[in-house]
Formats: C-alpha cells, sequence, structure tokens
C-alpha cells in the first residue's frame, strides 16, 4: 500500500524512516476525505485547494500537498494547527524521521508533484497496463474489458471518466501491490496529451476504438486527433510483451499498425481481422447476438449491451482478453457479467408505461446515430429527441445532418433542442420525413413541457446530445419510479 514515506521519497530522492502510515485515499476534494487520506491542494480557476486545507485535515487527512502556505494555517492562539515540511529546500534525516502529523508537504507545483508520486508509485508496481483512447466508447470499452480480465486477475478499472492529467495520477494512486492489471482511460484534448499520460501509466496494451471528429474545434483537424490516440500505441513496449488493439473498420485507426512496436491485434467486421463478428443480430434491451470469429474457432454469443454497434466494444474486450492469455470460457464470462453492462445508455420507465432512452451524458454524430440505430430496433413510437452536438468544428453542419437523415428514417416524432439541431430537423425533412412530425425547440424545458403533452403508451423516447443541451433535467422529471 502506499505509505506517506512513499510520498516523500518520491518528492525527494529521499527514504524517510518515518511516514510508515498507510495513504488510505488521495483526494483533490476536501468533501471525498476520509482519515489517513493525502489531500492534494491544486489551484484553479474558480476555487483553490489551498482554502481546504484545514477542512481536509479536520476530517482526518494525515497530510497534504501545497504549493502555498494555506488559509488558516494558524489559529487565534498563534499555535500551529499542522507542521509543514518544505520540500523546496534539501530536507535532513531528522526532518524526515521526525513527522508529526498532520503535515503539509510543501512543493513547488502541486498537480507536478502528484503526477511525480503517481509515476513513481506505478513504476514500483508489476502489473500489466491496459490503456484505452478513442473518441466514442472508452468508458464502455474499459468496463468490459475489465470485466474480462477479472475472470481470472485481480483487476484495477479507473473511475468514471478520469482519463486526463489530473485523473489518471488519481486513479494510479490507487492502485496496490494486490492488484495485476490496470484497465485505464485516456483521453485526448490536445497534441501530446496522451505521450504524457503514457508516461505515467507505462501501458502494455493499448487499445484504440476509433477516431471521430469529437473535440474536432480544439484539435484543428481529424487528423490531428488520429495523431494524438498514436501516441497511446507509440508508447507501447515492443513485441511480444506490448500488444496494440487495433479496429480493422477505421482507416484512421488501422494505419496506426506502422506507428508502433507492438505486436497488432486487429479487430472489426470484416474477416480481414484477427478477431472478427458477424451474424449480428440485436435483442433490444435484453442486448446482442453474434458469431465470433478468431483464427479457426467460432462462438455464438450472446452478450448484454445495447445495439448492434455494441459489438465493437464486446471484440475489443475479446481482443484484450486473447492478448493476455485468458481461455474461451473466461472470456465469455466476462462478456455476460452484468458488472459488464455499465452504460451511459440507461432505460427508465416513463408516462403512461413509455421507455425512455437516457442518453444524455454527451454526444457525436457517430454515438448518436448509434443510438438512433438501438431505437430501429425497439417496438412502439419512436420519439427522438436530440440537441445540439458541440465541439464540432468545422464538421459542425455535416455531422447535424447526417444525424438529421438517420433521424428522418428511423423517427415517428423527431424533437430538436437548440440552435444546432436545427440542421438535424431540416435535413430529415429534406430525406421525406412529415413536417408535422418533426418540432423544432430552444431548449431542454420546452421538450419537457412538449413531452408531457405527447408521450403515449408504448412509446420509446430517445434523448441524446451534448452535455451542454441539458437534456439530462427532462429524464428525472419524467421518470415513473415505483
Amino acid at each position: 500500500m502506499l505509505t506517506l514515506a512513499h510520498v516523500i521519497e518520491a518528492l525527494t530522492g529521499y527514504q524517510s524512516a518515518g511516514g510508515s502510515q498507510v495513504i488510505t485515499d488521495v483526494v483533490i476534494d476536501s468533501r471525498l476525505t476520509i482519515p489517513g487520506a493525502l489531500f492534494v491542494a491544486l489551484p484553479g480557476e474558480r476555487t483553490d485547494g489551498h482554502r481546504f486545507v484545514a477542512a481536509a485535515f479536520a476530517k482526518g487527512a494525515s497530510a497534504a500537498i501545497v504549493q502555498r502556505e494555506p488559509e488558516g494555517a494558524e489559529q487565534a492562539s498563534a499555535a500551529p494547527q499542522w507542521r509543514m515540511l518544505d520540500l523546496r529546500e534539501p530536507v535532513t534525516y531528522a526532518q524526515l524521521t521526525d513527522l508529526e502529523l498532520p503535515v503539509c508537504l510543501r512543493v513547488e507545483d502541486s498537480l507536478r508533484a502528484m503526477q511525480t508520486v503517481a509515476a513513481w508509485w506505478r513504476r514500483r508496481l508489476n502489473l500489466r497496463v491496459i490503456g484505452v483512447t478513442g473518441s466514442v466508447g472508452k468508458t464502455t470499452t474499459k468496463e468490459l474489458i475489465a470485466a474480462v480480465l477479472g475472470t481470472r486477475y485481480r483487476t484495477f478499472k479507473s473511475e468514471g471518466n478520469y482519463n486526463n492529467e489530473i485523473g489518471l495520477p488519481l486513479m494510479l494512486l490507487k492502485l496496490t501491490e494486490a492488484h495485476e492489471r490496470a484497465v485505464l482511460e485516456m483521453g485526448f484534448y490536445q497534441p501530446g496529451e496522451i505521450r504524457f499520460l503514457c508516461d505515467l501509466a507505462r501501458p502494455h496494451v493499448g487499445v484504440v476504438n476509433n477516431v471521430y471528429a469529437v473535440h474536432l474545434e480544439r484539435a484543428g483537424s481529424i487528423e490531428n486527433i488520429a495523431r494524438g490516440k498514436a501516441e497511446l500505441v507509440e508508447a507501447l513496449p515492443p513485441a511480444p510483451e506490448g500488444v496494440a488493439v487495433l479496429n480493422y473498420d477505421d482507416p484512421l485507426v488501422l494505419a496506426m499498425h506502422s506507428r508502433t512496436r507492438a505486436r497488432v491485434l486487429t479487430y472489426g467486421l470484416d474477416p480481414a481481422a484477427d478477431v472478427w463478428a458477424d451474424g449480428i443480430e440485436s435483442l433490444g434491451l435484453a442486448g446482442i447476438h453474434f458469431h465470433l470469429h478468431y483464427r479457426r474457432e467460432t462462438l455464438h454469443v450472446r452478450v448484454p449491451l445495447l445495439g448492434r454497434h455494441s459489438v465493437h466494444t464486446a471484440l475489443r474486450a475479446v481482443a484484450v482478453g486473447l492478448s493476455e492469455g485468458l481461455t474461451w470460457q473466461e472470456i465469455v464470462e466476462g462478456l455476460q457479467a452484468i458488472g459488464a453492462t455499465q452504460l451511459r445508455l440507461v432505460a427508465v420507465t416513463g408516462p403512461h408505461g413509455s421507455l425512455i432512452l437516457d442518453d444524455t451524458y454527451n454526444a457525436s454524430p457517430e454515438s448518436v446515430i448509434a443510438a438512433l440505430n438501438l431505437l430501429n430496433d425497439l417496438e412502439g413510437r419512436r420519439v427522438a429527441v436530440l440537441g445540439d452536438m458541440l465541439e464540432l468544428g468545422s464538421y459542425e453542419e455535416m455531422g447535424h445532418r447526417l444525424v438529421g437523415r438517420r433521424a428522418g428514417d428511423v423517427a415517428d416524432l423527431l424533437v430538436t433542442v437548440g440552435p444546432r439541431a436545427r440542421l438535424i430537423a431540416q435535413e430529415a425533412r429534406e430525406v421525406g420525413m412529415a413536417p408535422d412530425a418533426v418540432v423544432e425547440l430552444e431548449d431542454s424545458a420546452q421538450a419537457l413541457e412538449l413531452l408531457r403533452r405527447v408521450i403515449q403508451r408504448g412509446d420509446v423516447i430517445l434523448l441524446k446530445g451534448s452535455r451542454g443541451a441539458r437534456l439530462d433535467v427532462i429524464v428525472p422529471a419524467l421518470e415513473v419510479r415505483p
């Protein structure tokens, strides 16, 4: 387990005779502090963690990493509330031996210090790391891979979408010597970011889902996004230790095979892929069924994932399972695990016995089309409530129009929310959707009011849009709980 002595050694290079107490957790939010935790005070635009050091200590934190004197460092009596160990200057053996808690460890940069400790701790641990990146589907892929690997190995998975320069170090610091595998998300926002995350996590297996025009506004071009995702496979160790799991059906991902020294394992719907599937059948909310092929073997698999597009998620998990030496029995058991179905999309009961598909976490053209494909598999009047898709840059008009074409084929009633989503409505009408079946609204409040009036028994309602569209407020207002 990580100890305070480990933290000090990582930051100074000196082994500490004191500080043997275990760090129970590492947090950047004082409200999440538990006894024995390490609190990292990060400066920010909205608030500054140095304002909450006292609160973290009041909840039982044993230490804090700070880059300036915290607020409330002294009580009215002028007696210090905690000790300060300044690691910006050389420290003495006596200082490291006689540690009184709670203690503040002062550094030049608290975020960089947390990253340094995380990288140091990762290097001490003997485990294999699986990194997952891609424009769409990282979290679901991570969950399913962890479920598959968990049938044999003690497997850690990153929480939520902790996949950036702050979240990933926090996840690494939760690892222990008991873990044998770790499945970590790696997000891309700018060139060099995934390379930096790989320097911290040192992955052995790299899984690349896809390259879509997500965050195109920041990245500048689809080629920049592809180069950013490729940083994961570039960082892998050479074969046989390193394995790059690449999407055969995405040309931008498949082209990454020339950018890695690792063994390449491809997956997709093309028989030329190493792991491939056909005979795909959607079972609605019961999942999907498909034929799985690898070399000369064929398996008939049923997986509790929603929509035909989810077969790619299953194939990624299969490929990783094969790379880590699992048997088919272990792989299939993991694919069918209940814990593997932790999806962004959630089905809840709505008014009059309707079914609401809540997929309001975020949206890209590809993920919206996939959700519409699932809607198309379900029986009932199909209602699609689609909001603006943000950060598409130059792909904005085309992306919304592509969604509009599919919505026009699938939906019986289309409701668009926001100024960008008007393009969805316009394209749906142009491909033949009846004008009175398309409603354009300004915000989620109007959409909620409309749905309350028009929802009928047997309706299936899909809600999908970027977080900025605020469609997430509609679901709890409509959900009918038992």
